[in-house]
This record gives structure tokens, C-alpha cells and sequence, in this order.
């Protein structure tokens, strides 16, 4: 059924139709209506779980934990400060092996304090052992926490949905939310292969010493690059179930014969689009890659995307402080070793909710055609605010 929702709200509704049986709360903006949509639908009788209000991201996190290790399918949300706050338990549940799902509205991290949306929360966990997923529009985050359920429980890894707040959790879309004989049929009952109970006593995230950790760090590395095909394999069955492809891990646009690829991930993919097609009817070679998945990391098909082109220049809004954005050093590993590699440059834009433009994508992308040159840009600096600054740190 084609619905008008706000995103925060369509995320709640696709949840629900994944029937969890434990959802635990912390508010922290802005996740907070996806929760508070949930705990309405409960009071509601339109959600059979139970709902735990923690008194901190920490305790969220520990709670769906321990949720999940008893059988029970477990989800929550968070943002920025709350989600590093869980860095210790997100750590222990995928080592675990717990299918846990969590949305993460994206929002940048502090100091400064600043409640608008970049991507640095998500990516500065991307190491933890989570399957990491980024949604372009509102449908795709409904219809990623869908496919997250399925894909969680069947490989033991937990999933991590990614969503721009603001833009996305608060913006009002048109959304076709499925009905629950379909989700039903894509997404069964969860069936634990291994859970806490008194009936069958076992151990789980016990102590391993130098004998036996680093093979199970291995395994579950093993484990996240087998995650991939098991993305594919999700996003086909959903396709033939719901009508719509929602999930391979990279995605072309107007790319195919392109000198100039711009690679992105997220709600900034939607400015781009119109960006290249005017680009392109001016007669400039611009096309788009779209990075869906970051953990497990698409090497291969980065590789295969990128490497005809001239030039590839990643837009993004994160930063690895004294490096470049985090996503371009992982797309340089895409080419380590090969004889013929792009000219890969980073553009960090809309760090901590700064506008970005169509005329500073446009000027990314006419820069790369003219100069091809490798380099690391902060796009759509204020100057003057940068030099008032100088003036306080001297």
C-alpha cells in the first residue's frame, strides 16, 4: 500500500512488519520518532514484543544483546553519541554471533556539539563486526530493515541501517509498505541455531585466550566476506516477493560510459543524480557509483565499476582527521596491485549538517574533468568562518 509517511515513521512501520519480539529504547535525536512510532504502535495492540526503556545507549545495546543470545529477535535505534557509547557491546554482539538489527539515523559527533547529519558516527564503527548498510531514500531504509532481518539471522551477523538524519528519518515521502502476508512469507519466524536456555546450558562470548582468539576473529572475518553474496542473494528473493530490487552492493548510474565517476553513498545521491543528468546533457562524460554497503566492503565490484574510468572522485561526509574520507581510502584498497588504476581523489562535503549543493557537486565534477590530479578537498568551506578560527586558536 502507497502511504505518505516522515521516514522515522515508515522505518517504525517496516520494523513492526519484521515482527520483533524485543525492542529496546533510549531517545536520542534523531532516532527518536522511530521508537516512539514503535511504543505507539504497542500501546496500540499493532505490536506484539517487549519494549525495555534503558536509561542509556549502553544499556539499549546490552539489553537487545542479551535479548537476542536467549532467541528472541531483537532490534533499536540510535545516533551519533549513543552509538559510540554502545562501541563496547557492539563489539560483544557481533563477536557473539547475535542477529541483532539496529538503525543508526546518522548525525555528526562531538566536540563541537552538533545534532545534524553526517555520516562520521556509522563509519568510525565500521570495524565492529556489523554488516553496514546505507540507504539512499526513505523506501530503501524501509526496505533494507526488511532484507537486514532476513540476512542477520541467516548468516549469525548483526546488521547496522543507515539512514541521514533529518534528511531522511524527518523528511515525508511516498512509501509502499508491504503487507504482513508478504513480509511474513519473506521473513519467517526466527528459529535461533544456538540460544541461552536452562533446557540445553551453553557458554557464549567466554574467555579465549592467544590460543583460539585469533582464529575466531578470523571466522568471523570469513563470515562478513561471505555476507556479500548473501546480500545479492536477499535483495533477488525480495525482488521477486516485493516487485522491486532494493540491494546489490554497488550501483551504476549513467556510468557505463563515463570518464568521470563520482562515488557516494546515502540521501546525497539524490542531489547528484540531478547534477550528472544535467552534466550529461551538456555532452560531459559524468556518471555515478552508489555504495550501498560498506561492511562487508565491496572490493571487487568497486574494482569493477571504477576501473575504465579516467578519474574517480568520492563524495562524502566523513573524514578520517589527517588522511582524507574514510570511504576513499577503502575504495584505494579496491586497486591495490593493479596495473591500471583511476586517479581516485576525496571530497569531504556536509560535515555537520552544511548544505550541499547542486553547483558544489557540479564544481567537483567539472574540476575532475579539467584536472585530473589526486587530491583531498573540504568542498563548501565558509572562509571566513575558517579564518575566524585561526584568529581564536593563535
Amino acid at each position: 500500500m502507497r502511504r505518505i509517511l516522515e521516514g522515522s515513521r515508515a522505518v517504525a512501520e517496516f520494523v513492526a512488519l519484521c515482527r520483533p519480539k524485543v525492542v529496546c529504547a533510549y531517545p536520542i535525536t534523531p532516532q527518536t520518532h522511530i521508537v516512539e512510532d514503535l511504543a505507539r504502535m504497542l500501546a496500540d495492540g499493532r505490536l506484539d514484543a517487549g519494549y525495555v526503556l534503558a536509561d542509556s545507549e549502553f544499556t539499549a545495546a546490552s539489553v537487545v544483546l542479551g535479548a537476542s543470545a536467549t532467541g528472541a529477535r531483537a532490534y533499536t535505534a540510535t545516533s551519533s553519541q549513543g552509538l559510540l557509547l554502545m562501541t563496547e557491546v557492539m563489539f560483544n554482539i557481533a563477536g557473539m554471533r547475535l542477529p541483532v538489527v539496529m538503525t543508526v539515523a546518522n548525525r555528526a559527533v562531538s566536540a563541537p556539539i552538533n545534532i545534524w547529519n553526517d555520516q562520521q558516527d556509522s563509519m568510525s564503527l565500521r570495524d565492529c563486526g556489523w554488516i553496514q548498510m546505507y540507504a539512499e531514500d526513505v523506501q530503501e531504509a524501509g526496505d533494507m530493515h526488511i532484507q537486514a532481518f532476513e540476512i542477520a539471522e541467516r548468516l549469525n551477523i548483526p546488521v547496522m541501517v543507515c539512514m541521514d538524519g533529518y534528511i531522511l528519518t524527518h523528511a515525508t515521502e511516498t512509501v509502499d509498505v508491504p503487507g504482513p502476508e508478504q513480509v511474513d512469507s519473506y521473513l519467517p519466524p526466527f528459529e535461533p541455531r544456538f540460544y541461552l536456555t536452562p533446557d540445553d546450558p551453553i557458554t557464549l562470548g567466554s574467555m579465549a585466550g592467544p590460543d583460539a582468539y585469533m582464529e575466531i576473529r578470523m571466522l568471523l572475518h570469513q563470515a562478513m566476506q561471505k555476507a556479500s553474496q548473501a546480500i545479492v542473494d536477499s535483495a533477488a528473493r525480495f525482488a521477486g516477493e516485493f516487485g522491486r530490487f532494493r540491494g546489490d552492493l554497488v550501483e551504476g548510474y549513467r556510468d557505463s560510459d563515463a570518464e568521470v565517476l563520482l562515488v557516494s553513498m546515502g540521501s546525497l545521491l539524490g542531489t547528484m543524480k540531478e547534477v550528472v543528468d544535467e552534466l550529461r546533457d551538456e555532452g560531459h562524460p559524468v556518471g555515478i557509483i552508489k555504495v550501498r554497503t560498506v561492511r562487508p566492503f565491496p572490493r571487487n565490484q568497486l574494482h569493477e565499476a571504477l576501473h575504465n574510468a579516467r578519474v574517480v572522485g568520492v563524495v562524502e561526509k566523513d573524514i578520517s582527521l589527517g588522511l582524507e574520507g574514510i570511504l576513499c581510502s577503502e575504495i584505494r584498497s579496491a586497486f591495490c596491485g593493479a596495473s591500471l588504476t583511476p586517479n581516485i581523489s576525496s571530497f569531504v562535503v556536509g560535515l555537520g549538517g552544511r548544505d550541499v549543493r547542486k553547483r558544489d557537486i557540479r564544481k567537483i565534477a567539472l574540476g575532475l574533468l579539467s584536472d585530473d590530479t589526486c587530491r583531498v578537498e573540504m568542498t563548501g568551506v565558509d572562509h571566513e568562518v575558517l579564518w575566524s578560527a585561526h584568529q581564536i586558536e593563535d
